[in-house]
């Protein structure tokens, strides 16, 4: 298959299942508390189940990891990642920055990604080689080349009790035009549109990074982990424009790698 056809594919099922949890957004719904502390409600594991269903029925030999269920076939040669609603706490409080992720990976290779955002009416979508794709019209990141005039996001200030990540945040909001918490996968789409320029996230899952990665990438800009390695899978993200992309990684490190970077 071609990786015209796994965007196809990964689109598809991004708009099935984020159909699905449209259906119970700002409904009252009994909110439940993961072993993580983090929410989960009907509507995320509804999602995931006809996500679940969508894959077995039209491709079967392969593997799946979701947040809600796990995994199974993880020795399958191709997987399907899906976060049926990134960003729940939104969800639960009718805040519509929130999404539905899918993507499918090769060892730690995507290949493609989609997500859905029913509550706002935009998707987006990639694929290695295909371009990233808003509502349907190709798409890039911005050109901003100065800090002091890019917009840049994360999710959550709390950066998990991480004093050393929440100081990195803080060297980088100061120095940024506007700093917001449009984060979750919300914050990647923004970049990915030119509508951001910088999205980080400090401790994250596989499944809330495999769908953007290629997003990222293929609208011409810069995804990696805090280390600075490409990859959807090392519990950390840093996505930016082309632009700053330097720049913002060396503030990241700390203030002995940033002289003369602005």
């Amino acid at each position: 298959m071609s990786g015209d056809t796994y965007m196809q594919a990964t689109a598809e099922l991004a708009a099935i299942a984020g159909a699905n949890a449209m259906r119970f957004y700002r409904q009252k719904l009994s909110v439940e508390a993961k072993a993580d502390g983090t929410p989960v409600t009907i509507a995320d594991r509804s999602t995931e189940e006809i996500a679940r269903q969508w894959i077995e029925t039209h491709f079967p030999a392969d593997g799946i990891l979701g947040e809600e269920f796990g995994s199974i076939r993880p020795d399958a040669r191709r997987r399907w990642l899906i976060d049926p609603i990134d960003g729940t706490k939104s969800f639960v409080r009718g805040v519509p920055f929130w999404g539905t992720l899918v993507a499918v990976a090769e060892g730690g290779t995507v290949l493609a990604g989609a997500a859905a955002f029913p509550a706002v009416g935009e998707t987006l979508s990639a694929g290695l080689g295909e371009g990233c794709w808003w509502n349907g019209s190709r798409c890039a990141v911005s050109q901003v080349r100065k800090l002091s005039r890019a917009t840049v996001l994360t999710s959550d200030l709390s950066f998990s009790g991480d004093a050393a990540r929440r100081s990195a945040w803080e060297r980088l909001s100061g120095s940024a035009g506007i700093s917001r918490t449009w984060g979750d996968c919300f914050g990647y789409l923004l970049v990915a549109t030119g509508r951001a320029e910088v999205m980080i996230d400090p401790v994250v899952s596989a499944w809330d990074l495999a769908a953007v990665l290629p997003a990222i990438v293929e609208a011409g800009g810069v995804f990696t982990d805090w280390s600075g390695e490409q990859s959807a899978f090392n519990c950390s993200a840093v996505a930016t424009n082309a632009a700053l992309a330097r720049q913002t990684r060396e503030i990241l490190r700390g203030p002995s790698n940033t002289e003369g970077g602005q």
